[in-house]
């Protein structure tokens, strides 16, 4: 499943850069996570790199894209391709 960034969040920064497939992004109010980009980092870390260093714990599991591992994984390589063809 892709992750979601709650109301919750403080704009503190510090998921964003943590991304490996630049899924978060600023939205209008907070931060907000892109879920075709969202892999919670499979195919990079063994847990979610935003989750790890979020200070108020406003990034959960997002119910509404729900997605296996193997899907994850699946979505994790696409990206990863369509990186390296464009740029």
């Amino acid at each position: 499943m892709a992750l979601k960034i709650t109301t919750d969040c403080i704009n503190c920064d510090v998921c964003e850069p943590e991304c490996p497939n630049d899924a978060i992004y600023m939205g209008e109010e907070i931060y907000e996570i892109e879920p075709d980009l969202c892999t919670q980092c499979v195919g990079h870390f063994d847990m979610p790199q935003c989750q790890e260093v979020c200070p108020i714990d406003c990034i959960l599991v997002d119910e509404n894209h729900s997605e296996t591992e193997d899907d994850l994984l699946k979505k994790a390589q696409r990206i990863e391709v369509s990186k390296l063809s464009t740029g």
